[in-house]
């Protein structure tokens, strides 16, 4: 079977020596960082990787196709997390993190997701308040009264405070950021690419994936 980083870099990055990729070595401190202390993930059997984003980065729009292709090739024990980034508390980085979890809560990342990176950086429109976010939801099949519902939750409330935290706790500084399993930061300079955060992620995930099983193996 094929590892994560394996089929990552065959399908994603088009290597042309797949041999030569898994003899690739990520050092911490060279290419990613560890974080100490370790974020509680919430998840005990899979491994998360988890993206830092926003919607108003444009970085974090042109990383969107790549992230998406990613997870699409992730095995069963591996899963991806969005965590919106809220940094000093901004206003507008809250309403784009509830954007991002209204679309979480709603169950419609297919279109809504793409619409409101879109609405932004391609149609340049500013979704600077509660209203202007609403009009690309209802563009895209929502209804009125279940983002009002959504948007003004406890729950959403809820989820941008611990999305905050986390990105707090990682201390994540630039987007794209990756973790990877609460352990690991991976940000662009120190990869070089968008591309090569990917592949880092991958070999950690692939890390973590070995250690996981070994504890399996012990406990049985």
């Amino acid at each position: 079977m094929l590892t994560l980083l394996r089929a990552l870099t065959a399908a994603v990055v088009f290597m042309s020596s797949v041999g030569v990729v898994a003899q690739e070595q990520y050092e911490e401190g060279v290419h990613y960082e560890l974080i100490e202390p370790a974020i509680h993930t919430g998840v005990s059997d899979r491994v998360v990787v988890t993206e830092f984003f926003s919607y108003g980065c444009g970085h974090c729009y042109n990383f969107e196709p790549l992230l998406e292709s990613f997870d699409a090739r992730l095995p069963d024990g591996v899963m991806l997390q969005r965590t919106p980034v809220i940094w000093n508390n901004n206003p507008g980085m809250k309403l784009l993190a509830k954007t991002y979890y209204a679309v979480e809560v709603l169950d419609v990342f297919e279109p809504v997701h793409g619409a409101v990176f879109n609405a932004i950086h391609r149609q340049r429109k500013r979704l600077s308040s509660p209203e202007a976010v609403k009009a690309v939801f209802v563009e895209n099949g929502v209804s009125d009264s279940d983002f009002d519902r959504a948007f003004g939750s406890f729950g959403i409330d809820s989820m941008v405070r611990q999305a905050a935290a986390r990105t707090e706790g990682a201390r994540i500084n630039g987007t794209p950021s990756l973790m990877v399993n609460g352990k690991y930061r991976i940000d662009t300079r120190q990869a070089g690419s968008q591309a090569n955060m990917l592949k880092i992620a991958a070999f950690l995930a692939d890390k973590e994936l070995a250690r996981l099983a070994g504890a399996a193996g012990a406990a049985d």
